[in-house]
């Protein structure tokens, strides 16, 4: 599934890990897909599961 790093960015600073949404915002590529190993690498050094990204949101780690 692909998702919109935007998205990723809103679900950090919504449980108000602003520092990993800043880094995430440097990190991530404009379209994140969690099929993708390497990004599910770094959504995962974020604290985002990306096997619960149920609709494009999830739940953080």
């Amino acid at each position: 599934m692909k998702i919109d790093k935007d998205q990723i960015l809103e679900l950090l600073r919504g449980q108000g890990k602003h520092d990993e949404a800043d880094q995430a915002g440097q990190e991530l590529p404009d379209q994140v897909d969690t099929d993708d190993d390497e990004h599910r690498g770094l959504l995962g050094r974020f604290g985002v599961d990306p096997g619960n990204l149920p609709g494009g949101l999830g739940t953080l780690l």
